[in-house]
């Protein structure tokens, strides 16, 4: 492992791993690190342990508080785009043109545009996601791989995940480094925002509407959060499109009504890919966006957090646009960039091509999509790029710098998996969350931090699509 890491013969402790997993699987289930199985995953009939690793994996201590630092800024920026109709328009006019799905969200949004904002109200809680980039002098520079502004998940387990590490370690014989586990309670931080938000709207009898999906394997996730909620007295209910659209409504004041309640914020822990909409969904996501109910995220912040628009945002003088007069803000945030290069149809988005085809493996392909596995590596981008180089529908796309992190060695804990010494890659998630009323920023916080690790095996993918595990940061 990296220097002051778990060293490599607590690693090869066969008999003390052995009783470790022991220990640690069942610290996973005293704490609440839980999730339902695939086998039956609407039922808590039967739950078992959130993949994870067996010990935590070091992070540099710099890189760690650089990250905390710069997510109040990064949440002023999505705010701050999410405002700036003309660069929206500006930045996916060629996206939309290629992609139907970013092209069916911003139908709505110039639709809630022309109508006219009902709410001024906004909610954000994003997650930026980052990977440390190793430098030729063995120092690590921190580099966003995306900013997601919609269902950012995972803030509810992360928040109890460090006793298990905790444990592990004491039982280990690693006293002091339990004491390097750092506190983290995002499920706190997001829930300060959903009832700031909730408060502002104003009506005791509202409801806070978590929009799921139809498969609830990581309920436990969300109802951390949602219980922070019930302890201040906010209700919360849980509804998905077709409950929606079934039985939602607009009164006259555009409030918005679902099986007969009045909604205060709608939080998506749905909507995020094309497959979560048939077209009576679309409507119900349209019905949602117009109504007076806090969006979280609304139709503007949704598209802010596209990939056109992070690749857009490394052009030089961009970040200039959205911080006049804050120059240390944007050297934070251009300090946390990795290249980023476009695929626009033109000389430049030609050199991306070329480019991309002569040395693929040092770069990656996004498409505009969340939820992990969407992501092109290697042989993949020559064979996409070979088929629509000449085609406008390259602009679907965006490259990539591909993040190169020192990998460390760990054990991934996951049901059904056997037990194997694997060399890992791990990816720091920072959770923000703000409120905004008209102009003010009424609150605007880092809310905690996430540790994915996955198997240097895989090139792509998050907890919840079956590739990565929950993780704890040791600070070294």
């Amino acid at each position: 492992m990296a220097a002051k890491g778990i060293p490599e013969d607590v690693l090869m402790d066969n008999d003390l791993i052995k009783d470790l997993v022991d220990v640690a699987k069942d610290s996973a289930l005293l704490n609440g690190v839980l999730m339902r199985t695939k086998e039956t995953p609407n039922s808590s009939e039967v739950v078992t342990y959130a993949p994870f690793t067996l010990f935590p994996s070091p992070v540099p201590k710099d890189t760690f508080h650089q990250a905390l630092a710069v997510q109040t800024h990064y949440n002023r920026l999505v705010d701050k785009i999410s405002q700036d109709s003309s660069f929206l328009e500006e930045a996916l006019s060629t996206t939309i043109k290629v992609d139907d799905f970013t092209g069916r969200l911003f139908n709505i949004y110039r639709h809630v545009l022309q109508e006219g904002k009902t709410q001024s109200i906004v909610l954000g809680l994003n997650r930026s996601d980052y990977m440390l980039d190793q430098n030729g002098d063995g120092s690590a520079s921190l580099k966003q791989i995306e900013i997601n502004t919609i269902a950012a998940s995972f803030g509810g387990l992360a928040s109890h995940t460090p006793n298990v590490h905790r444990h592990i370690l004491k039982v280990a014989g690693r006293l002091e480094d339990s004491k390097r586990i750092l506190d983290n309670n995002p499920s706190a931080g997001l829930a300060k925002g959903l009832a700031k938000a909730w408060e502002l709207y104003g009506s005791e009898r509202a409801v806070v509407l978590y929009l799921v999906e139809e498969l609830q394997r990581n309920i436990f996730d969300h109802r951390y959060v949602e219980n922070e909620l019930w302890k201040r007295n906010i209700p919360v209910i849980r509804r998905q499109f077709e409950d929606v659209a079934k039985t939602g409504f607009l009164d006259q004041d555009k409030r918005l009504f679902v099986d007969g309640r009045e909604v205060a914020i709608v939080y998506f822990r749905n909507g995020y890919m094309p497959q979560n909409y048939t077209e009576q969904n679309w409507e119900a996501r349209l019905m949602m966006e117009r109504s007076m109910a806090v969006k979280c995220p609304d139709i503007s912040t949704h598209l802010a957090g596209t990939k056109k628009v992070q690749q857009e945002l490394a052009r030089p003088g961009v970040l200039e646009r959205f911080f006049p007069g804050e120059p240390d803000v944007v050297d934070q945030i251009r300090a946390t960039f990795a290249g980023l290069y476009t695929l626009d149809m033109g000389p430049e988005g030609d050199k991306t091509v070329a480019m991309a085809l002569a040395k693929p493996d040092q770069f990656v392909l996004k498409p505009q999509r969340e939820g992990g596995g969407n992501n092109l590596y290697g042989a993949e981008i020559c064979q996409v790029l070979e088929g629509v180089k000449q085609s406008t529908e390259r602009m679907a796309y965006i490259l990539m710098d591909k993040v190169q992190p020192r990998p460390v060695h760990n054990y991934l804990l996951r049901l059904g998996t056997p037990l194997k010494l694997s060399t890992c890659l791990s990816e720091l998630g920072v959770f923000g969350a703000y409120v905004r009323h008209g102009q003010d920023m009424v609150l605007n916080e880092c809310a905690g931090h996430l540790l994915r690790t996955k198997s240097d095996e895989h090139s792509d993918g998050g907890v919840a699509a079956g590739v990565a595990v929950l993780d704890n940061p040791l600070l070294v």
